[in-house]
């Protein structure tokens, strides 16, 4: 009964929904960040129209200030070539300058951001090939990805993984897994972020001069453990 006495419209937002010319929006408020040009370049760049969320928008004395989405529209414009295209808007009517600036201050500090990990499996469920070709890397090494606590055989540095993959290569990475596999046999400290780069930086300085059998001989016979500490140290 007690439920049934609430009003659930309390919980709903008091907007409207329009469909706004880029041009008729006005982004300068003090209390934004500045704009980025290159985060409104890398958003071009990489334009999906489906990413494209609703530009949250304060309607004062007649004229439409945004509070969240000032990049977004910047993004648009710059893709679409026109300050014409219309943008998908949440309009609010009854907030006023101050309000806006407490919403901007605060929206973000709940937010939950996506772990490394979490985005990588998202990206492996909508059939990327880099993943799935990373993914199926190192499970080919009797290694797993996982975004706990590395354990043994578990790899949790995935932004390792895409940046190796990326900056050094398919083969660099191919062979990094090798060497930290045969070296320590999938010992958690072997397989996190710092060893597995410092790892594929040797094969990109040193090629085919640097010998396996040379590897496993003489980084393979300290642990990892050790070597991290060493490096810590100095």
């Amino acid at each position: 009964m007690q439920n049934e006495m609430v009003d659930l419209q309390i919980f709903v937002p008091k907007v409207t929904f329009e469909q706004i010319p880029i041009k008729n929006l006005v982004s300068n408020q003090e209390y934004q960040r500045n704009l980025s040009k290159g985060h409104v370049l890398r958003m071009a760049q990489n334009f999906d129209i489906y990413q494209v969320n609703p530009v949250k928008v304060s309607r004062r004395n007649g004229i439409n200030y945004v509070f969240n989405g000032q990049h977004t529209i910047e993004s648009v414009a710059a893709v679409s070539g026109s300050r014409e295209t219309p943008v998908w808007c949440m309009v609010y009517d009854d907030i006023d300058y101050q309000h806006e600036a407490e919403i901007f201050a605060n929206q973000q500090r709940f937010t939950k951001a996506l772990t490394p990990y979490e985005i990588f499996m998202a990206n492996i469920e909508a059939g990327m090939d880099k993943q799935l070709i990373i993914k199926e890397l190192v499970e080919s090494y009797q290694l797993t990805i996982s975004g706990s606590k590395n354990t043994s055989g578990t790899i949790c540095a995935v932004s390792a993984l895409e940046f190796i993959f990326d900056k050094l290569g398919y083969h660099t990475l191919d062979r990094t897994l090798r060497l930290a596999v045969n070296a320590w046999e999938g010992e958690p400290n072997s397989l996190g972020s710092n060893m597995l780069k410092a790892i594929a930086r040797l094969i990109a300085a040193f090629g085919d001069d640097l010998k396996d059998e040379q590897f496993y001989e003489r980084v393979g016979s300290h642990s990892a453990k050790e070597i991290i500490r060493n490096a810590k140290e100095r």
